[in-house]
């Protein structure tokens, strides 16, 4: 089948799908708290997605009364596709108890990624393994302490400890940055493979956390939490590795390692337009 000329062909159900793509997308964006800003009383991701259901509508109102056929039926499928995706997102942004869940749903494979850390120096070579403790001193310190005040904020969900949240959040995250600047420095190839994977594993869920609390942050306080992000992603981005961190976000949500792609690039994108 040539791709091209079937979009050329049935261009109705071509659009249909992409819409569907659009929606599902953004069923699964909102439901890990990425947002990009508020529309009224909802988000931008959910009014994108009333959007593209609506045209979808106008798609699936055919002016020929006549018999139906394949193409027709398929579109039929696809509109009831993209009503049960729409209806499953929320009407508003999530709130801070909803975030504050999936942080806490977070903690146990963030605890598991810090005692891979603990566990990664004795792979590297005696010359490199005291680089590596270095730089990630205080994960575990820094781990519990994020543990506690996520535990806190569910049991009493407050402006001040929402703001003891979004405080550590940054230090951890900025304590991970550094520590990925530092493993760079390991010269042996085979111990900075070893200490940039066990960072980055870190790293992921730490960033998948800092997203959930920016969703809830407003502007003004985004822009105070990126005041103190001396170390920016972009400087951070070429020791990345987004193979894994698209496996680790894909396998906690149970969702394509796709969709876990577009949500970190997302996530990404929007934490350095704040200034991250």
């Amino acid at each position: 089948m040539n791709l091209i000329s079937n979009i050329w062909i049935h261009p109705r159900t071509s659009a249909a799908g992409l819409l569907i793509a659009a929606i599902t997308i953004a069923g699964v964006l909102s439901q890990q708290g990425i947002t990009l800003g508020s529309a009224g009383t909802g988000t931008v991701i959910t009014l994108v997605s009333a959007i593209a259901t609506a045209i979808l509508g106008l798609l699936a109102k055919d002016p020929d009364p006549g018999p139906t056929t394949g193409a027709t039926a398929k579109l039929g499928v696809l509109m009831l596709s993209a009503v049960l995706v729409a209806g499953s997102l929320p009407v508003a942004g999530c709130s801070g108890i909803t975030v504050a869940q999936d942080i806490v749903n977070w903690t146990p494979a963030l605890q598991t990624a810090v005692a891979v850390v603990d566990s990664t120096a004795s792979l590297l070579l005696p010359i490199d393994a005291p680089i590596f403790q270095a730089a990630t001193m205080g994960f575990d310190a820094a781990t519990n302490l994020l543990v506690a005040q996520c535990n806190a904020y569910l049991a009493n969900p407050s402006a001040s400890l929402l703001a003891q949240l979004q405080t550590q959040i940054v230090a951890f995250q900025q304590q991970v940055n550094a520590s990925l600047l530092q493993a760079a420095h390991i010269v042996n190839p085979n111990s900075q493979t070893h200490a940039l994977a066990a960072i980055n594993g870190v790293a992921t869920i730490v960033n998948a956390i800092f997203a959930l609390i920016e969703s809830i942050s407003t502007k003004a306080t985004a822009a105070q939490m990126a005041s103190h992000a001396i170390i920016k992603i972009s400087e951070i981005q070429p020791y990345l590795n987004q193979d894994q961190s698209a496996q680790i976000v894909a396998n906690h949500y149970s969702e394509p390692v796709f969709l876990a792609r577009i949500q970190i690039a997302q996530a990404q994108s929007g934490a350095i337009r704040s200034g991250f």
